[in-house]
């Protein structure tokens, strides 16, 4: 048991560690969709690379659709005219119809479809686990030595351009729905029962959510992106009613 559940655990630490940032960042700018439609676009790269080009260039094809939501997004975020969460829902609705359609056309469009919303992660390679974790470090060294250096809009463009980069890793190997529960749900425990440290925490409380949620998808045999939604997104709805 342990050999198969190690390697999920390790990627979702590893993706707790980036993704607890952007969680708290995106929460404090008010943005909450904001992961789901970069992330939804990025999968609209993979589908036509699956579909089109039989899974070529799927990376660079993915990332162009993230980076293009990003810098919409950024935009967005600095007009008063626009109201930010519909047009970042109108953004998701936009991908997923894409997805959607696309993947009609496909012959496994059905399974091809379910992994990039929710991915079963416990047959990922330790293979692709030190390939992300290796990106992962360099955003990290950007955020932490330069990110903080610059200034409006310019600092906004490189913060949506670096999360772009990181859903587009995150998205292929674990799916739309599984990073968003990741990003979001253990962020919003930590704001709401820590003051201090909440990325630390954040990578805490994930943590052990993502042990119950592997433990429970595989003694149940339940599919294990979507229990990780689950359980991730009943704990922050939990606290959040809960704690005042």
């Amino acid at each position: 048991m342990s050999d198969i559940l190690l390697p999920p655990l390790i990627l979702s630490v590893i993706l707790l560690a980036i993704h607890s940032y952007y969680g708290i960042e995106i929460i404090k700018r008010n943005i909450i969709f904001t992961d789901l439609a970069v992330g939804q676009m990025a999968a609209v790269g993979v589908a036509i690379s699956l579909y089109l080009l039989e899974g070529q260039h799927l990376y660079l094809i993915s990332l162009s659709f993230a980076l293009l939501a990003s810098i919409l997004i950024a935009y967005v975020n600095h007009r008063e005219d626009i109201s930010k969460e519909a047009f970042i829902g109108l953004l998701y609705a936009l991908g997923i119809s894409l997805v959607f359609i696309v993947m009609s056309k496909s012959p496994h469009g059905l399974e091809e479809l379910n992994n990039l919303l929710a991915y079963d992660i416990l047959f990922t390679s330790y293979q692709e686990i030190l390939k992300v974790s290796v990106i992962y470090l360099f955003i990290g060294m950007f955020i932490y030595f330069f990110l903080h250096r610059l200034k409006g809009f310019i600092r906004e463009v490189a913060f949506f351009t670096s999360f772009a980069i990181t859903l587009t890793s995150s998205v292929k190997l674990a799916g739309v729905f599984v990073v968003f529960s990741i990003l979001i749900a253990p962020t919003l425990i930590s704001l709401k029962l820590f003051k201090k440290h909440q990325i630390f925490y954040s990578v805490i409380v994930g943590t052990i959510i993502i042990l119950v949620s592997l433990t429970v998808s595989y003694n149940l045999d339940f599919p294990t992106g979507y229990t990780i939604v689950f359980f991730n997104t009943l704990s922050a709805i939990l606290v959040s009613l809960l704690k005042k």
